[in-house]
């Protein structure tokens, strides 16, 4: 906030609506609620946030954790199947396994589904030791020699009407939720800032359960 010319009352403000509204806040929503009168403002301000809420200490996932990729974007017509591309974003998701619950959830965009895109995700979310579990066994050797335990399951496996990585899907859900009512439509650009949102800093654990839709330990 040093220089800033918006009142620190502002600030102040913002950080709270920021930090509390459930189940979100946009951009357009803060600049109506501080009575802004430029947009640009508010986004700034937002961005900002953004960045301050990203707790630089967390620690990478440990024991259990579910692992996939997923597409972010609106209806394309001509795709057929789930994992056709289009123009939509690649990201990856990591979530542990917490009994029948989830524990830390951590998201990234990805360059693309080759092996070393996976390796790179998985170093960066998931602790080396860790009991991985994801339907592909693409790059299995590769992170088997770097420390994890990879348990395969593939899509053959999975009894009719059985998930095969129920806490993976349903935060992918809930994303997908969550930035079509709060945010409406997000660039590619900045996207990256709104998946740290998402799942950004600490909270108390014992909160887990009640908040399904959104997990935010660090």
């Amino acid at each position: 906030m040093h220089g800033t010319r918006t009142p620190l009352r502002a600030w102040f403000w913002a950080a709270f609506l920021v930090a509390t509204h459930h189940p979100g806040i946009s951009a357009k929503q803060l600049q109506r609620q501080l009575g802004l009168s430029r947009y640009e403002t508010a986004w700034l301000m937002f961005q900002k946030l953004r960045r301050a809420m990203i707790a630089p200490e967390r620690t990478l996932l440990t024991q259990d954790v579910e692992i996939d990729e997923f597409y972010l974007g609106g209806h394309e017509e001509g795709l057929k199947g789930g994992r056709q591309r289009g123009k939509k974003a690649l990201c990856g998701v990591a979530i542990e396994v917490r009994g029948q619950g989830s524990g830390r959830l951590r998201l990234a965009v990805l360059p693309d589904v080759s092996g070393p895109a996976r390796l790179a995700f998985t170093q960066a979310t998931t602790a080396p030791g860790a009991r991985w579990c994801a339907p592909r066994a693409a790059v299995l050797k590769t992170l088997a020699k770097h420390g994890y335990d990879h348990r395969r399951r593939p899509q053959s496996s999975a009894v009719a009407g059985e998930q095969l990585l129920p806490r993976a899907h349903r935060a992918i859900s809930n994303l997908k939720a969550w930035m079509d009512g709060t945010h409406r439509g997000i660039s590619d650009r900045h996207l990256a800032v709104y998946l740290d949102e998402y799942c950004p800093a600490s909270r108390n654990p014992h909160t887990l359960a009640r908040l399904n839709w959104c997990d935010r330990v660090g």
